[in-house]
């Protein structure tokens, strides 16, 4: 929250967008100089996309498993296999700043492949652990990125670890860590006690690889594509998605689940059209999230997208109430609270960190 608030009292006049990285911070900021509603425009954007994004795409996932889907593929496969529809933005974005697309360099197209297989197998872990939980546990489960994303920033570029940042970690460590021992009666229908511990695993595995991807992705954008413009969010999604989508075609295919699309759109107990539309919605849902995902590390930090994303932790496990009868007992309102709690000391770490910066900044103001 500090990167935010400090950025904007660190403009300048100029036309094009400039970058002040802090030494030895790991922060990354981006600012339009002279144009600091354009920049909060797209903060606010950003965060209303992942939020709704998350939220509605999680639901549908849990949706999908819930009516007659059983194909991990098909529903890793839907995370990313809606990339295409960015392509609309991208070019009216381009024809309206009248730039170019970064260009492919060999460097910066085997960076795009390592960062689309990791997104790959983070998303069929992440589909093998909500087609074993509920919807309200998954979502709770997967606030656990935060910690290891703090760890991996820590590592990587060299984020600013503050008591508060610390005390966010142990509270939603311990959030998950009841959710792990929660009783057996949390499961699915028709999940055993093995599917249900892979569910677990799988959920946390994946929420590591999270933890790590955002810090790489923020890397790229410092140090490789170096192009301070909103395309590059856009751009970067693309390709990561287009390659993380070719391999789960092919995963499709080798492990033959495709030939029961139409054997599961015919069984499944809503209906045809909404398993289509399931399909559909999912789809945009993810490409919505993972744009504010996305935007939110080049405008900010990846620390601080990760921690947005845990501002969906309250809304999914009660929506899941309403839509999947999930429920709500007193360990989980506990896990959610923590969740909360470590949401909030973030946000309030940050507040006071800013304090001394726009202090100083205001007193040399007045001198």
């Amino acid at each position: 929250m500090a990167d935010i608030q400090e950025s904007c009292s660190s403009v300048q006049e100029g036309p094009d967008l400039i970058t002040d990285a802090e030494q030895g911070g790991g922060s990354n900021r981006r600012i339009l100089a002279g144009k600091r509603t354009t920049h909060w425009v797209l903060v606010i954007f950003s965060i209303l996309a992942l939020l709704v994004g998350q939220a509605a795409a999680t639901l549908l996932s849990r949706y999908y498993f819930a009516y007659g889907g059983d194909s991990r593929w098909i529903s890793t496969l839907l995370q990313t296999v809606g990339w295409p529809i960015l392509l609309i933005p991208l070019v009216l974005y381009q024809g309206k700043e009248a730039s170019k697309l970064t260009p492919l360099t060999p460097k910066l197209v085997l960076i795009y492949v390592a960062l689309g297989l990791l997104l790959a197998g983070d998303n069929l872990l992440y589909s093998w652990g909500v087609s074993f939980m509920p919807a309200s546990t998954y979502s709770l489960l997967c606030s656990s990125q935060l910690a290891f994303n703090a760890v991996f920033a820590f590592m990587l570029i060299r984020q600013k670890i503050t008591p508060y940042i610390v005390n966010s970690l142990v509270l939603l460590t311990l959030s998950a860590i009841l959710l792990g021992v929660h009783s057996d009666s949390d499961r699915p229908e028709g999940v055993n006690t093995a599917k249900h511990i892979v569910g677990f695993i799988c959920t946390i595995a994946a929420s590591a690889i999270y933890g790590l991807l955002l810090p790489l992705m923020q890397l790229v954008f410092d140090r490789v594509i170096k192009k301070e413009t909103f395309a590059v969010v856009l751009e970067m999604q693309i390709y990561t998605s287009l390659v993380a989508t070719v391999v789960c075609i092919v995963g499709l295919f080798v492990s033959g689940e495709f030939r029961d699309i139409k054997e599961e759109a015919h069984s499944f107990t809503r209906g045809k059209v909404a398993y289509y539309m399931t399909l559909i919605w999912s789809a945009i849902g993810w490409q919505v999230c993972s744009v504010g995902v996305v935007g939110l590390i080049f405008l900010v930090s990846s620390l601080f997208s990760n921690v947005i994303s845990t501002l969906a932790l309250p809304v999914v496990p009660i929506l899941s109430v309403g839509f999947f009868h999930d429920k709500m007992d007193a360990l989980k309102i506990i896990s959610m609270l923590l969740s909360i709690w470590g949401f909030v000391s973030y946000i309030f770490g940050g507040y006071v960190d800013s304090k001394p910066a726009m202090g100083s900044k205001n007193a040399a103001r007045e001198d």
